[in-house]
């Protein structure tokens, strides 16, 4: 038999996730204690270790699952992180993937056992290695794609208004949007079908709700659309 990569030295392989979630009015990150040593009880993303018999993807949704509860969410491999000294155990790669969730519609899923907790962008806690750099690399994926692609909608509730899709995108790109052409944007991408009742708790005329065409959502996910005007956005 051959000998070659026989002969190498083993290096353990984990998975990390970052999750986002959009509370109406920013974005925020879910985080959990660490549950072992080293640095046990530190605020850390979702992981764990790939196990012999697992697909990489297999071993994210099982992850995810386990510590918070999670399943069926939006989820996609981001990036692989390998510095040597990144672990101070012992040598780990580990596949980050990010995920997005709308917070109200998955607060009662999320598992109490790991003390989870949302946090603002904007006032992150100390983060265990490199999942700082983590969250930060996912967020400027996020940013990129959902100028593409209309992955948002996976942090809105199953009906939504026009001005929550507005306060979602600004809160997203820290910026104002115009708001005609961004209305003009959305409705010619034939994804939004707008409902006959009206949210009328933010003022007496009211928003008229609006759901999402799946289908068309679900094939046009991949596809390029140029979602929103790039000059709007990256300016």
């Amino acid at each position: 038999m051959p000998e070659n990569h026989y002969n190498e030295s083993p290096l353990l392989v984990a998975v990390d996730c970052v999750i986002f979630g959009f509370d109406g009015t920013e974005i925020k990150l879910l985080l959990i204690h660490r549950g072992f040593e080293p640095l046990k009880e530190k605020w850390s993303l979702m992981g764990g270790f790939v196990q012999p018999n697992e697909a990489l993807d297999e071993a994210a949704t099982r992850i995810l699952k386990q510590l918070t509860g999670l399943s069926g969410v939006y989820m996609e491999q981001l990036h692989s992180f390998g510095d040597p000294a990144r672990d101070p155990v012992e040598r780990t790669i580990s596949v980050a993937y990010f995920a997005l969730i709308d917070i109200h519609t998955y607060e009662k899923q999320i598992s109490e056992s790991y003390l989870p907790e949302w946090f603002s962008l904007k006032k992150l806690p100390k983060l265990i290695f490199d999942h700082r750099q983590m969250v930060h690399i996912a967020w400027q994926r996020v940013q990129y794609k959902a100028a593409l692609h209309p992955i948002l909608f996976e942090l809105l509730p199953e009906k939504f208004t026009m001005p929550q899709l507005l306060s979602l995108y600004k809160a997203v790109y820290d910026k104002q949007l115009d708001k005609r052409n961004f209305m003009r944007k959305l409705l010619t991408t034939g994804l939004l079908v707008r409902q006959k009742d009206k949210e009328k708790e933010t003022s007496k005329r009211g928003a008229y709700y609006y759901k999402l065409d799946k289908k068309k959502y679900s094939s046009n996910l991949q596809a390029f659309m140029s979602f929103l005007p790039a000059k709007e956005i990256f300016r």
